[in-house]
């Protein structure tokens, strides 16, 4: 699983250059063959008159000429761009560069635009935005999401495959609250352990993955929150505040932050309730608070803040709904439901034949159409949802907005909001904003999978990352160059700004055009 096994192939990113406008116009000429006029007869003003608009056009056309033929194409012009590319503003007052990142869970691209959110959009107008969204890791579930932003790898190779799971390697079951602060459960290198590890401080406010001891991270008391849900915004906003009054060369080079909202909600109400916009309202102001202190510290403008969410919310009411009941499957082999169908049958049941007779049952049964049945090593590569032993060997995908689950439920219908669905859909996706002296300002990004974050911190630190799932030199279509060097190295850096949003390890696929 080294960097280079993990190297994508590259694709095109941009389709060819339309035909030169300048070219059609020049290409307008005369008929050569044309017939001479027939009288013989032409008095001198007329010829004169004739050869005089001759000269005329002729002056134009030579002017025309130099003048288009001088014109830069669509793609000299592009070119002309990165050479006067634009480079990272120097730090004021910290003394080494310093990545927040923040995460509101929940936060479904979109949600931005539900109410007035002044300070987010503070940070996009001077910073950078993925204007179609963060891309979630499949599954669109929060704990696989969180980890896989801070370490750059598929759930497959990280190790965190849902927010529960059973290891059939060890016999044992990891839970959020028996598992979290477990490095057994944990693989790959987080990035507050990369920052460690480079003699760095670093810290987490309640990321998941971060109360696990795991190399040179021990999860101090004073850098590393244990989760409580009921720890106010405002605390959380606070208490890393604070850690910019600690002298320069303590200050974390990293800094994690995590907020349960808007998803805690949007569970309950769904993703168009007006609560969902309240709670939008929220975090905006969290924002707000989190930006003054850093002016009132004078940092705010070296400070390189990054603001994601985990994934997106679907509406689901339960009429829309899949009983595995009414397919005979026991309870005991279940081990996910809702948005994701994960099946484990007891050792030594055939498991083509029970993913065929799944199949069969679900064309009988009320909404089956909206789920399809898979061995997991045959679900879509893109997915890379299948290397560890850790995933159920059979796995159920629903259509956006359909949910399974064991039995009918006693009570009245209910609707609300669910995750966990195929990361295509774009209801899963959430947010990438970037702010600081390596983002430019205004740029528009397109949608990437958040697994391209990890490079994205350990770049804009200038230290070494593990390897992992991101693709090889992304971080340069994101961020300015550190500093201004010699032109021909200026054109190399724009070369290198080459999107590929496919990234997919060696010996699992390859791409379609479309990063598929």
């Amino acid at each position: 699983m080294g960097a280079s096994s993990l190297k994508p192939k590259r694709g095109s990113t941009q389709e060819e250059d339309p035909p030169n406008s300048t070219t059609a116009l020049l290409s307008c000429t005369t008929d050569s063959s044309s017939t001479p006029p027939k009288s013989t007869t032409t008095t001198v003003p007329f010829v004169s008159l004739f050869l005089a608009a001759c000269l005329a056009l002729s002056v134009t056309g030579a002017f025309a000429f130099l003048f288009f033929s001088s014109s830069p194409s669509h793609s000299q012009l592009n070119q002309k761009s990165e050479h006067v590319a634009e480079f990272s503003r120097p730090l004021t007052k910290l003394s080494h560069p310093v990545v927040l990142l923040i995460s509101s869970d929940g936060f479904r691209f979109g949600y931005q635009f539900k109410t007035d959110t002044p300070n987010i959009d503070r940070l996009i107008k001077d910073g950078t935005e993925a204007d179609e969204g963060l891309i979630p890791v499949f599954p669109s579930i929060t704990f696989p999401n969180h980890y896989s932003i801070v370490t750059g790898l598929y759930p497959a190779y990280h190790g965190i495959i849902n927010n529960y799971f059973f290891d059939p390697d060890i016999n044992d079951t990891f839970t959020r609250t028996t598992g979290g602060s477990d490095p057994k459960w944990w693989f790959g290198e987080p990035l507050w352990e990369t920052v460690v590890n480079h003699g760095f401080n670093a810290s987490a406010y309640f990321w998941p993955g971060s109360e696990a001891s795991k190399g040179k991270w021990t999860c101090q008391e004073y850098f590393c929150k244990h989760f409580s849900e009921s720890v106010p915004f405002k605390e959380r906003v606070d208490t890393v505040l604070e850690y910019f009054d600690l002298p320069s060369d303590e200050i974390p080079a990293f800094m994690s932050l995590y907020f349960q909202d808007p998803d805690s909600l949007g569970h309950d109400v769904g993703p168009d309730d007006l609560e969902i916009t309240e709670a939008v309202g929220t975090i905006d102001s969290m924002i707000g608070r989190l930006i003054q202190g850093l002016e009132k510290r004078g940092v705010f403008e070296d400070v390189h803040i990054i603001l994601v969410g985990d994934h997106g919310m679907a509406g689901i009411c339960e009429r829309k709904i899949i009983f595995l009941d009414d397919l005979a499957i026991p309870k005991d082999w279940a081990e996910s439901d809702w948005a994701l169908l994960g099946i484990r049958p007891p050792v030594g049941y055939p498991l083509p034949e029970i993913v065929d007779n799944m199949t069969k049952g679900l064309e009988e049964v009320e909404n089956g159409k909206h789920m399809k049945v898979y061995l997991k090593e045959d679900l879509p590569q893109r997915m890379h949802y299948a290397g560890t032993n850790r995933i159920p060997p059979i796995i159920g995908l629903l259509d956006e907005g359909f949910i399974v689950t064991q039995s009918r439920p006693a009570g009245e219908d209910s609707c609300g909001g669910a995750h966990g669905y195929d990361n295509k859909y774009f209801s899963m996706r959430s947010i990438f904003i970037g702010h600081g002296p390596r983002f430019p300002q205004g740029k528009k990004v397109h949608a990437f999978e958040n697994v391209e974050i990890y490079n994205l911190v350990t770049s804009i630190l200038n230290i070494k990352g593990a390897p992992n799932n991101g693709t090889e030199g992304f971080p340069n279509y994101v961020l300015l160059p550190r500093v201004a060097v010699h032109d021909d190295r200026r054109i190399r850096v724009g070369s290198e700004n080459v999107f590929d949003t496919c990234q997919v390890p060696r010996g699992e696929g390859v791409c379609k055009a479309d990063g598929t």
